[in-house]
């Protein structure tokens, strides 16, 4: 993005000239949906996508934010003695959020700030605009006024923002992800331990394309708690003989040997997910650090079957994406990635094909859906950093 652009809407609102710009990434999950409340493995990685701020101080004890994307809202201020005001609904709400939990961890707001944002996340895709627009607050907040807080610090205040502020039931994948970004790489983590490894993503000849339904879907309205209770549900069924504290703990093999215990059969769909996904995720891994990206390729595509008929959390939107995507020359695998209802799914697609399978994928799915998705050419970004 360019940049005079932030400084161009910065002096727009605020008459001054920015003192500092930063930035912070959205993120795809390339395999590992729906695994992170199961305790299992991720893998997502951060996009070139994300979000942007100009910064500057002022003097009135008060954040005074504005968004290029919300600009009807206009400039919303927020008392920095009175943080801890209920939220209102607005984009901004992701912002005070962070700043309550920094000041409640220590943090000494000594001045004002003027902060202009611009995003080029579709919001509502499922590219995580709200952990990127926290972990942007949260990397502004503690620059600008010597926080000292640790990245994996900021990661978690904005998981607490999500849970305890906001009001959605969600893992810490997004905030992980978009925190420890490294270009072209992707982070490989257990949920259960926050242990991780940076593992490089060669995709020679290859490039990551995400496919926008442009439908929204929001966590909180969605089935998101639902299959949450449902998973739940299943192991609570699986504990009453085996010793386990989360679904990622078994293999195929010891949930085949034991589905009996649940007896459900959507509850059996709905672990059998969640315990297989975690097992394709580490196969997954394996074959990329060995070169192997057929076989990386055909995980991702058999992570997205399991999505819709095992989780069903996809619906013909991203299922008309996904299914015409696989059926073009030069694609290796796609699915649907995030949390599913809308959103986005992506491919691995031949850098050569990008333009055809654009245009197969476009035409098949306005034809169906009846109004256009929108395509675009992920590169695996750096996290949070000033610019």
């Amino acid at each position: 993005m360019d940049t005079t652009q932030l400084t161009t809407g910065f002096t727009k609102a605020f008459g001054t000239a920015p003192e500092n710009l930063y930035f912070a990434p959205g993120r795809i999950n390339l395999i590992g949906e729906h695994t992170d409340y199961n305790g299992g493995h991720v893998f997502p990685c951060a996009i070139s996508l994300g979000t942007y701020a100009a910064v500057g101080a002022n003097a009135q004890n008060t954040l005074r934010l504005i968004s290029g994307n919300f600009e009807a809202n206009g400039v919303i201020t927020i008392a920095l003695a009175q943080l801890d005001t209920p939220k209102e609904n607005l984009w901004s709400d992701y912002f005070k959020g962070m700043a309550q939990i920094l000041q409640a961890h220590g943090a000494k707001f000594t001045h004002g700030l003027d902060i202009y944002i611009y995003g080029n996340l579709p919001n509502g895709a499922g590219l995580s605009s709200s952990a990127s627009l926290e972990l942007l607050a949260g990397t502004i907040l503690n620059d600008r006024f010597a926080g000292g807080f640790a990245m994996l610090d900021l990661i978690k205040f904005g998981q607490k923002v999500e849970n305890n502020y906001i009001g959605v039931n969600s893992g810490i994948m997004d905030q992980f992800a978009i925190g420890m970004g490294q270009a072209n790489r992707a982070t490989f983590m257990d949920t259960n331990t926050l242990t991780y490894e940076s593992v490089p993503v060669a995709l020679g000849n290859n490039v990551i394309l995400i496919m926008n339904t442009n439908k929204r879907r929001e966590l909180t309205d969605s089935k998101y708690n639902e299959r949450r209770r449902e998973c739940e549900q299943a192991l609570a069924h699986l504990q009453t003989k085996l010793n386990i504290k989360s679904l990622g703990e078994l293999t195929e093999d010891q949930f085949d040997q034991n589905s009996y215990l649940i007896y459900d059969p959507t509850l059996i769909r709905r672990a059998r997910h969640a315990v297989w996904e975690n097992q394709r995720t580490l196969k997954a891994v394996a074959a990329l650090k060995a070169g192997d990206l057929a076989t990386f390729s055909h995980l991702i595509s058999a992570s997205g079957v399991s999505l819709a008929y095992d989780y069903e959390v996809t619906g013909k939107e991203l299922d008309i994406l996904v299914q015409t995507a696989l059926q073009q020359p030069g694609v290796l695998g796609a699915r649907m990635t995030g949390a599913g209802f809308g959103g986005c799914a992506i491919a691995i697609v031949n850098k050569h094909a990008v333009a055809a399978v654009k245009t197969a994928v476009g035409a098949a799915y306005e034809k169906t859906i009846g109004y256009p998705a929108d395509f675009y050419v992920a590169e695996i970004a750096d996290g949070p950093k000033a610019l």
